[in-house]
């Protein structure tokens, strides 16, 4: 059997609700008990996709073991069937990240059109390693598989859009843009 989502932690004054220790808005949890009823009784699991972006945006854009713990237990699933699907897919983070996320594809097009090079360039530009985030916060450079857009390489995904056509002088460009805020990561679905 599935858990029902409530916000019934009193100590919490704020308009958002407590999964565990992870803290979802009533909208969040709303949507989630949505989601969960679009699908019949032991076929929940069908709506993690779904629920695991839900509670990553609402966490800073990332997914601590707490909040894969619950996820699971609202579904009424194992923890290691969570984690199998966040490990997998470079679209959950597991960890902290940058406000800005360049996420570089590193397969066979992109590559052979200068991805590895325009990503030690973007490394080296702001000071970390692959996967670091730099000190102020702001931005993370990581590698993923093929993003679908091999005709536009080499090329990253910034939030929900893509970067294509990349060169260092659109790297630096696109870095100063990210600092000066003009840059939108997510689109107004």
């Amino acid at each position: 059997m599935t858990e029902k989502l409530s916000n019934d932690d009193k100590s919490n004054s704020s308009p958002s609700g407590r999964l565990g220790g992870v803290i979802l808005s009533d909208k969040t949890i709303a949507r989630i008990e949505l989601l969960k009823s679009r699908f019949p009784e032991g076929k929940k699991k069908s709506a993690l996709l779904t629920i695991l972006h839900e509670v990553q945006d609402e966490n800073n854009d990332w997914l601590s073991v707490e909040a894969m713990d619950k996820v699971a237990e609202v579904l009424g699933i194992l923890p290691i069937e969570v984690y199998e699907v966040v490990s997998f897919y470079s679209m959950y983070n597991q960890k902290p990240v940058g406000k800005y996320v360049f996420e570089f594809c590193r397969t066979s097009c992109c590559v052979t059109r200068g991805a590895e090079d325009l990503m030690d360039y973007t490394c080296k530009k702001l000071g970390v390693e692959m996967g670091e985030v730099t000190a102020d916060g702001l931005f993370q450079v990581k590698g993923v598989e093929c993003l679908g857009a091999c005709g536009y390489a080499p090329m990253l995904q910034l939030g929900d859009f893509y970067q294509e056509f990349l060169t260092p002088e659109k790297m630096d460009a696109l870095i100063e843009d990210c600092k000066a805020g003009k840059i939108q990561k997510l689109s107004a679905v």
